[in-house]
C-alpha cells in the first residue's frame, strides 16, 4: 500500500493541471523539434516571431529589417525587455542590443550597473559577500559574419524566450542575469547574403551545392559594407559597427561574452576553449578554466540533441581583435561557437542533409548552455572579473614597463588616431607633464602623450603596447603581432622608471588637430607640407575643386615673416593665380583644408628662395588628379580591396571605380590614369591588357599577392627568392606534417625596412618603417637603380612570428618597388599598407602612389 498514496496525489496534481496543454505551452516557435527543458509555459501575449516577420524561424533568412522590427515589438510589449540602438552600418542599418532581465532587476538597472562597473573600477570595495546577490552581465552576440545567419535567428528565439517563458530556466536567467542580446552584429552583410539565397530558391528547394542558392557570388555576405571582416575589428574599431559593440561592452564590462558563428557544413559543432598552446600569454589560466566549466554545460545540451562536437582544436583564443577573445584580456570569459553551416535552406553534408532549422536549433541550444552556464556560475564569474583587476597593483609592480610614451613625430594625427582608439578601449591617457628622453628620443609636452600602466587596463595596455617574437607554438589562427604603435607609425618608447613626474592631466577626448596656416594669404602662392595623415584628403580637394597643383621634388627654405622654415621633399605648391579659380577661392580653401584635414599651409611672400629651389622650380613636377579604378570581383581579395577602398573613400574622400576583373578587357581603361590591384589570384585578368594600358601612361599600384602578379607577367623583373619546403619536411612524421608546413606561414608579421625618402614614392617618410607583412615569398630587391624604394633591414623582424627559414630569406628583400614601364609606372608593393585599415603608419605609401605614381 505504501506506493498508492504518492501515486495518487501525482494523477490528482496532474488532473488539476491548468487547462493548457503541455505541447503548446512548452511549443517554441522553430522548424525543428527542439526539447524545452524548465520551461513551463509562453505568455500568449508576446507576439512570437512569426507573428511580426512573417514565416516560422528555420524556413527562409530573416532580413535584417525584419529582425529590428521583432526586437522592437517584444520591446513594446514586455517589461522585461527595453532596446538601444548602438550603431548605424554604412548603408543606415540600425543595429542594436536588447537589454532582458527581471522587472524587479529593470527597476534598478543603474545601481546594478554601477554595482559591476565597480568591480573592474574598485575592485577592493566588492567584498564575497556583495557577490553573492549581484546579477552578473552576459552580452550574446550573433552573426558578425553575415552569412554566418543562424545565430541571427537564434537571437529571435532567445528574445521571444526570455520575454514570453515562463518557468524555473527562465526565472532564474531573468533574476540572475542581465542579458543584452546583440541580434544582428552586421545588417549589411546579412543582408546581402538573405536577399541571395531568398531570392535563388524556388518553391521547392534543393540541397544541391552546385544550385545558384548554394553558390554565393563575390564578396559573399560575410563582410561589411567595405568588405571588412568585422570580426577582427575589435582592436582596430576602423568601423561603426564594431565601435558601437566595443562601446556597449565598456558600458557594461559583461561576466561573459558569447560569439555566434558558422563554419564549413562538413564540420559538426565548435565550442571553446580553443587550441591550449596557443592561448595569449596575457589572458588568465583561470579564464579557460571558467571557459572548460561552461563547456560541460554546451556538451550536456548537444548531447541531449545527439550533436557532434569538439572543442581544444583549430581555433584559438591568441589575437585579441576577435569578439572571443578581446574579452579575455579584459576579465570577462569570452566563449566562440561554430556551428557547421548550411548556409541555404538545405544542403548536403558528410553528415546527411542539413536543414537551417537545424543550424538554428543547435544555436539555440548552446544559447541556453551559456545562460544555464552563467546562472549557475555566477559568484565564480563575477569573483574573478573582481579578482582580475584587483590583481593590477601587483601586475603593475612585477612589469618592468611603467608607462609608454607615445610622440607626434611629424604627423600629429597618427598618434592621435592611435590615442583615440586607446580612448575607446577605456584606457587613460595623459598628456606628458615634463620632457623625458629615453631610448636615445625626445619627448616634449605638447608634442606627446604617456600612458601610465598603473591602471584599470594593464593587461589590456600589454596586450597591444608589447612586441613579442617568442612564441609557445608555430601556427596562429590569425596574425601573430598587432602592435599599435608600429600600426600607427609614431614615434614610442617604454618608460621603465616611475613615472609619475611625467604623467599630466588625464587628456578625456582626443582630437585631430595641428593644422597651421602661416603667413596669410599670398599673392604668389602656398606650400601644403605633405607627410600629415590626412594631406591626400586635402590634396584631392583641391585637385577637384579645380585647383592647379605641383609637387616638389627637393627640399626647399622658406623665409616667412622673419621666420626660416625648412620644407622636406615632396611639398605641394598651389599658385594664388589659377586660371580657373579665384584667388580669394584659393585662400578660402586652404584655409578648410588647415582646419578639417589639419595640414601645414605656408603663404609665401615671394617666388625667389634663399636658395635653390625657388616656387616656380623646374624641380617641381604638375601633378594629375588621380582618377582610380579599382579592380574586384571573382579572383580578388575582398579583404585588401576593401581596405584601399574604404581609406579612399572614408578616409580621403575621394572616390573610386570598381571595375570586376573580368571586364578589363572590355571596359574604357583610357578613363582611368591609375590601376590598383589590390591582392588576389587575378586568374580572370587579361595581363596584355593591363600591360598595354600602363604602356601608354597609366600606373599600375600592385599591392600584396598582386605585386607577385605583375612580376610573374613581366612588368617587374624581380627574382623570388627561394624556400626548399621539401628539405624542411624530411624525417617529420605523417601526423606531424600539417604543422610542419603550417610553421612555414607568415600569418602576420612586423618587419623594418630601410626607405630611399628622396623617392616620390616615400615622401613624409624617415629613414626606416615599420611593415605588416602577411605574405610568405620574399623578392630580391630590383637591380635598377633609383626602383628600389624600401627594403628589409639585415634583422627586419619587430613583432611577430618569423621560422628560421624564413627568417634567413626575409633581410634584404623588397618591400617598396617602383617601375618605369614604356610612358607608364608601376609601383609594388609585396606588404599591404592598408592592413586592417588600422596600419595607419603605411597608409602614406598607398597615398604616394595614388598622387605622386606618375612623378618618377
Amino acid at each position: 500500500m505504501s506506493y498508492r498514496l504518492p501515486l495518487l496525489l501525482f494523477l490528482l496534481t496532474w488532473l488539476l493541471w491548468p487547462a493548457v496543454p503541455d505541447a503548446q505551452a512548452q511549443e517554441l516557435p522553430l522548424a525543428a523539434d527542439f526539447p524545452l527543458q524548465g520551461v513551463e509555459a509562453y505568455d500568449e501575449a508576446i507576439a512570437t516571431p512569426d507573428e511580426v516577420i512573417g514565416h516560422v524561424v528555420g524556413t527562409r533568412h530573416t532580413e535584417s529589417l525584419r529582425v529590428l522590427n521583432y526586437f522592437e515589438h517584444v520591446a513594446a510589449q514586455s517589461d522585461r525587455v527595453t532596446l538601444t540602438e548602438y550603431a548605424r552600418s554604412y548603408q543606415n542599418r540600425a543595429l542594436v542590443y536588447a537589454t532582458v532581465t527581471s522587472e524587479a532587476n529593470h527597476a534598478r538597472l543603474d545601481e546594478i550597473r554601477a554595482a559591476n562597473e565597480r568591480l573592474t573600477s574598485d575592485p577592493g570595495s566588492v567584498g564575497d559577500d556583495e557577490l553573492e546577490d549581484m546579477p552578473a552581465v552576459v552580452y550574446m552576440g550573433y552573426s558578425v559574419h553575415g552569412d554566418e545567419a543562424s545565430g541571427t535567428e537564434a537571437a529571435l528565439l532567445l528574445l521571444y524566450h526570455l520575454a514570453a517563458g515562463t518557468g524555473p530556466a527562465v526565472d532564474a536567467a531573468l533574476d540572475d542575469l542581465v542579458i543584452l542580446i546583440d541580434p544582428n552584429m552586421n545588417p549589411d552583410g546579412r543582408d546581402r547574403f538573405a536577399y541571395w539565397v531568398n531570392q535563388n530558391r524556388g518553391g521547392v528547394h534543393t540541397t544541391d551545392v552546385q544550385d545558384r542558392e548554394h553558390s554565393q557570388p563575390w564578396p559573399r555576405g560575410r563582410t561589411n559594407h567595405y568588405w571588412f571582416d568585422l570580426n577582427r575589428d575589435y582592436l582596430p574599431l576602423a568601423h561603426p559597427e564594431s565601435q558601437g559593440k566595443v562601446g556597449v561592452y565598456q558600458h557594461w564590462r559583461p561576466q561573459v561574452l558569447a560569439d555566434f558563428h558558422e563554419m564549413g557544413r562538413n564540420s559538426t559543432y565548435f565550442f571553446q576553449p580553443g587550441v591550449p598552446e596557443r592561448t595569449n600569454p596575457r589572458t588568465p589560466d583561470l579564464n579557460q578554466e571558467l571557459t572548460m566549466e561552461m563547456a560541460r554545460f554546451h556538451a550536456r545540451q548537444l548531447d541531449s540533441l545527439g550533436e557532434l562536437y569538439w572543442t581544444r582544436e583549430g581555433f584559438d583564443d591568441y589575437y585579441y581583435g576577435k569578439g572571443s577573445t578581446y574579452p579575455d584580456v579584459q576579465g570577462t570569459i569570452g566563449i566562440l561557437f561554430e556551428e557547421s553551416s548550411s548556409r541555404s535552406l538545405e544542403t548536403e553534408s558528410n553528415f546527411g542533409d542539413k536543414h537551417y532549422s537545424e543550424t538554428v536549433r543547435n544555436q539555440f541550444a548552446t544559447t541556453l548552455s551559456t545562460l544555464e552556464g552563467a546562472v549557475e556560475l555566477r559568484v565564480r564569474l563575477l569573483r574573478y572579473q573582481r579578482d582580475f583587476f584587483a590583481a593590477v597593483p601587483d601586475r603593475y609592480a612585477a612589469f618592468d614597463t611603467k608607462a609608454y610614451v607615445v610622440g607626434h613625430g611629424n604627423d600629429p594625427q597618427r598618434a592621435q588616431g592611435l590615442a583615440q582608439v586607446l580612448q575607446q578601449h577605456r584606457v587613460q591617457v595623459h598628456a606628458l607633464a615634463e620632457t623625458i628622453e629615453q631610448d636615445g628620443q625626445r619627448f616634449t609636452p605638447g608634442e606627446a602623450f604617456i600612458i601610465p600602466m598603473n591602471q584599470t587596463q594593464h593587461q589590456f595596455i600589454r596586450g597591444v603596447m608589447e612586441r613579442a617574437t617568442t612564441f609557445g607554438d608555430s601556427l596562429f589562427y590569425d596574425v601573430s603581432s598587432w602592435t599599435l604603435p608600429l600600426a600607427y607609425g609614431v614615434p614610442h618608447a617604454e618608460v621603465q622608471r616611475s613615472p609619475d613626474r611625467f604623467v599630466g592631466e588625464e587628456l578625456t577626448e582626443v582630437s585631430f588637430s595641428g593644422g597651421e596656416f602661416i603667413g596669410g594669404r599670398s599673392n604668389v602662392g602656398y606650400i601644403m607640407e605633405w607627410g600629415r595623415y590626412f594631406a591626400p584628403r586635402a590634396l584631392y580637394r583641391l585637385q577637384d575643386a579645380g585647383l592647379l597643383t605641383m609637387m616638389m621634388t627637393e627640399e626647399m627654405t622658406v623665409p616667412i615673416r622673419g621666420t626660416t622654415y625648412e620644407i622636406d621633399r615632396g611639398a605641394i605648391l598651389i599658385p594664388a593665380n589659377q586660371p580657373e579659380v579665384e584667388a580669394a577661392e584659393v585662400y578660402r580653401l586652404l584655409q578648410q583644408a588647415v582646419a578639417d584635414d589639419h595640414v601645414r599651409v605656408l603663404g609665401v611672400e615671394s617666388g625667389l628662395m634663399p636658395e635653390r629651389p625657388d616656387f616656380g622650380s623646374s624641380s617641381s613636377t604638375m601633378l594629375e588628379k588621380p582618377r582610380v579604378a579599382l579592380v574586384t570581383g571573382a579572383g580578388t581579395s575582398q579583404y585588401n580591396i576593401g581596405e584601399a577602398w574604404h581609406l579612399m573613400n572614408e578616409r580621403y574622400a575621394m572616390p573610386a571605380s570598381l571595375i570586376d576583373a573580368d571586364r578589363l578587357r572590355s571596359v574604357d581603361l583610357s578613363r582611368y590614369n591609375t590601376l590598383v590591384m589590390a591582392g588576389g589570384s587575378y586568374g580572370r585578368v587579361s595581363s596584355d591588357a593591363v600591360e598595354s594600358w600602363v604602356r601608354s601612361g597609366g600606373t599600375l599600384i600592385a599591392l600584396h599577392t598582386a605585386a607577385e602578379w605583375a612580376v610573374r607577367n613581366g612588368m617587374a623583373e624581380l627574382e623570388r627568392k627561394s624556400l626548399d619546403a621539401d628539405s624542411l619536411l624530411q624525417g617529420q612524421a605523417y601526423a606531424d606534417l600539417g604543422a610542419a608546413r603550417g610553421a612555414q606561414n607568415i600569418g602576420g608579421s612586423i618587419f623594418e625596412a630601410t626607405i630611399d625618402n628622396t623617392h616620390p614614392l616615400a615622401f613624409g617618410y624617415g629613414q626606416t618603417a615599420p611593415f605588416f607583412r602577411n605574405l610568405n615569398r620574399f623578392y630580391e630587391p630590383s637591380e635598377r637603380p633609383g626602383a628600389a624604394v624600401a627594403t628589409y633591414t639585415a634583422d627586419p623582424l619587430m613583432s611577430g612570428y618569423l621560422s628560421d627559414a624564413q627568417g634567413a630569406l626575409a633581410p634584404g628583400s623588397a618591400s617598396v618597388e617602383g617601375h618605369r614601364v614604356g610612358r607608364g609606372r608601376v609601383v609594388l608593393m609585396f606588404d599591404n599598407p592598408n592592413f586592417r585599415a588600422f596600419w595607419w603608419g603605411t597608409n602614406g605609401f598607398f597615398a604616394n602612389a595614388l598622387f605622386f605614381g606618375r612623378s618618377f
